[in-house]
């Protein structure tokens, strides 16, 4: 008979200031999980946890009212009906509450009044169950493994493989091996004996790694007897006692968790018996996913290749975690947090090629995404290879928001890359001198970062591999920060990285190092954070606003002073004749979890008399127009602003303003709106002629201020100018459309026509 694995849930809400129904549980004793069908989580069983033993609720009584307050507790937003007469089955162990008795206010079971805890005239066959709406409470952070364990879990904290074999032995990160178990804080080896692919598959998961492939255990159980033969082996004396097993597991394959596992960790007769007769330790094979196999690994075939990219990862501070995004219809979009679990994420986390998932977020944790939401109430198995697979509803048929987005955090492979990194001098953990580990003549050796070159990218990639998040600032001198003696020597230089690299070391770096400056004080270091901001421009409104002007030279003194106009400017007779403008208007939303400051204090901002405000940055915003193969034709005016909070939606309050000299920036979840009639808010055309081009915004395009995801910070639209009228379509963020779904310019006449 197949084991079904409980689902149970974190009690641990957020305080929101809302009713006492999203208060924090305080007494461990009043844990609940829901024991039913793994794909509808907001279903099952109900059960207790007291006195560190799980037990059920008797259906004396129980009602709508007493459901609600289990539902809430779980993290649902209320209940939908209850269920007795053991409809989900019958439980074991005690029946722990009867006659429970709820108004329907309580923040937790225990609150309601009852026979008392174990006082019960009940049996079995009246276990209670319940349905919730399987929408999340506002104040309901994530599920996660830790908090899907019972007290059984709570004893298998770390699985981890022995490599057996040299060449095993040498491979980072090690994917073949004997499977061994932290139990109760110490390691046991698992008995092969009933070892399935199910369970490998679970371990893999567990170790960041995707999927699993069979060993070969003939030559396996050669080398176990060779060890069994050998007088000078510990292995025979060690394997007599009981101690060093974990009897038997019994996995299903879709778990994120071995403890999720039916788990025996000895025989049924006790100390008696031996834990693993005859048999030997359980030997498992991973497979490693693309971005963690050594470089000389053939590469993946395309078809694969093509189906991971329908599903991504945005703004994660670290490997394996983000927002979850979908291509559909050849654009991204979000997916809906309603009935989001533990099962869905590790499809997720797999598809993409890492293991399975530690942590299902609900709630726009990891930042609310732009466009539209292309699934909800997704209901993975386990089994499926990619998220599409799995039955799911369309996002905008239940009524969900941006503020829904599910996000993840995937189980990632152990490289060391960690060991090869750290910071030292700084005021707070998370910043300081950079030091890191290179092989000097075969030898490993520490030492410092050129800070040549040195920028915001490679200081993201360095508090990456620090386990830090984001970098907020990438420092070029660090003389207020003293190293450790032995690292005073320089061992990198000339560092350029792209990104996407898991550490400093896998960036281009110089072979023999180069370093100008010499050392001393123009190190490299960081200051990280674990969040960032995140700025994504409306392309909808780039494409609605556009239209052409020809402005008087009189009216355009203030823009030329502030170098908003073409070079062909300076040769004109001044004031007369015109300049003809493309102009729009721009809004700029913080979708991320952290405001949006400009990189330097007010000292360091510079007054613009005719536009009687200060910049906080000079270089904000790029507007280009392009050819069609990506030559500049109109020169792109770099746009200088002040920053401010235009428009907050309900319940947010504006924090920045330019008047008065005030404090600048863009609160989270607001957005700075930038008006076609403002001066140059425009890209000046005049020398442009006819054609089909690129129009083009980039946002922070010097990565003067971290941001959590670069990726979209620029928009494009196809352009049609006639010389007389322009048409933009097609106006998308960088990243919201492959680049095959460009559209065709024989669709413009059903668009908008602008004239002058």
């Amino acid at each position: 008979m197949a084991w079904s694995p409980p689902a149970t849930f974190s009690l641990f809400l957020l305080l929101l200031g809302q009713p006492p129904l999203s208060r924090p549980q305080s007494l461990g004793t009043t844990k609940l999980r829901l024991v039913g069908p793994e794909s509808k989580p907001e279903e099952g069983r109900l059960e207790v946890l007291h006195q560190g033993q799980w037990g059920t609720v008797c259906d004396d009584s129980f009602a709508l009212q007493e459901a609600t307050v289990a539902c809430r507790q779980l993290g649902f937003e209320a209940a939908l009906t209850w269920a007795h007469s053991a409809k989900y089955g019958q439980g074991e162990g005690p029946i722990w509450l009867d006659n429970v008795r709820c108004v329907g206010t309580e923040s937790s079971l225990d609150q309601c009044g009852s026979n008392g805890w174990g006082v019960s005239d009940c049996s079995h066959s009246e276990d209670v169950g319940v349905i919730c709406h399987p929408r999340r409470h506002r104040g309901y952070l994530s599920e996660t493994v830790s908090n899907a364990l019972g007290p059984q879990g709570r004893r298998l904290e770390e699985v981890r493989l022995k490599p057996i074999l040299a060449s095993a032995k040498q491979h980072s990160p090690v994917t073949e091996g004997a499977v061994e178990v932290k139990y109760e804080g110490h390691w046991r080896q698992v008995c092969d004996q009933g070892w399935t692919m199910n369970n490998s598959r679970v371990v893999c998961g567990m170790l960041g790694f995707p999927s699993e492939v069979p060993v070969d255990s003939h030559y396996y159980r050669k080398v176990w007897d060779l060890k069994m033969r050998d007088p000078k082996s510990r292995l025979k004396s060690l394997t007599n006692k009981n101690s060093f097993w974990i009897h038997q597991v019994t996995c299903l394959g879709t778990e994120p968790h071995m403890a999720n596992c039916q788990v025996q960790v000895a025989p049924v007769r006790g100390k008696l018996q031996p834990a693993c007769p005859g048999g030997m330790h359980a030997v498992v094979s991973c497979v490693a996913g693309p971005r963690f196999r050594p470089p000389k690994t053939k590469p993946q075939r395309k078809g694969s290749r093509a189906e991971e990219l329908r599903v991504r990862l945005r703004s994660g501070a670290q490997v394996g975690e983000g927002r979850v995004e979908v291509l559909v219809n050849h654009q991204w979009g979000t997916v809906c947090d309603h009935r989001w679990n533990l099962i869905s994420a590790s499809v997720v986390c797999r598809q993409l090629g890492f293991g399975s998932a530690r942590e299902a977020l609900f709630g726009a944790r990891l930042g609310q995404g732009l466009g539209p939401i292309h699934l909800s109430e997704v209901r993975c198995r386990g089994y499926e290879r990619t998220l599409s697979d799995c039955p799911a509803l369309e996002g905008s048929q239940n009524g969900c928001q941006h503020e829904n987005d599910a996000a993840v955090r995937c189980n990632v492979p152990n490289m060391g890359f960690q060991n090869q990194v750290r910071l030292a001098g700084g005021r707070i953990p998370e910043e300081g001198l950079l030091e890191v580990q290179v092989e000097v003549n075969g030898v490993p050796r520490w030492g410092s970062v050129c800070s040549e070159n040195w920028g915001l990218t490679e200081a993201m990639v360095a508090c990456r591999q620090l386990g830090l998040g984001f970098a907020i600032h990438a420092h070029k001198e660090t003389w207020y920060w003293s190293g450790m003696p032995r690292a005073q020597e320089v061992v990198m230089s000339g560092v350029r990285c792209s990104g996407t690299e898991l550490a400093l070391q896998q960036c281009q770096r110089h072979g023999p190092v180069h370093c100008s400056h010499g050392g001393g004080r123009f190190l490299a270091g960081v200051s990280c954070m674990d969040s960032a901001p995140d700025l994504v421009m409306n392309a909808q409104l780039v494409q609605e606003t556009a239209y052409l002007e020809d402005r008087p030279l009189s009216q355009l003194y203030c823009a030329h002073e502030e170098n908003c106009l073409s070079k062909s400017a300076d040769h004109m007779d001044w004031p007369y004749g015109y300049r003809r403008l493309l102009r729009f208007s721009t809004q700029i939303y913080n979708l991320g979890r952290t405001d949006f400051r400009p990189k330097t204090g007010r000292e360091s901002w510079v007054w613009h008399q005719c536009h009687r405000h200060y910049h906080s940055i000079e270089v904000f915003t790029h507007y280009d127009l392009l050819t069609l193969n990506g030559s500049k034709v109109a020169e792109g005016h770099k746009a200088s602003f002040c920053l401010e909070d235009t428009n907050c939606p309900t319940g947010l309050q504006r924090r920045y303003a330019c008047a008065n000299f005030g404090e600048q920036g863009v609160t989270v979840g607001c957005w700075d709106t930038y008006r076609h009639d403002i001066d140059c808010q425009w890209v000046d055309i005049t020398d442009v002629g006819p054609g089909n081009y690129i129009f083009q915004v980039i946002v922070n395009p010097h990565y003067e201020v971290a941001e959590s995801d670069f990726s979209n910070n620029m928009i494009q639209c196809r352009c049609k100018y006639d010389g007389h009228r322009v048409w933009l379509h097609n106006c998308h963020t960088g990243n919201s459309y492959p680049a095959s779904a460009e559209l065709s310019l024989e669709q413009e006449q059903r668009l908008r026509n602008n004239l002058i």
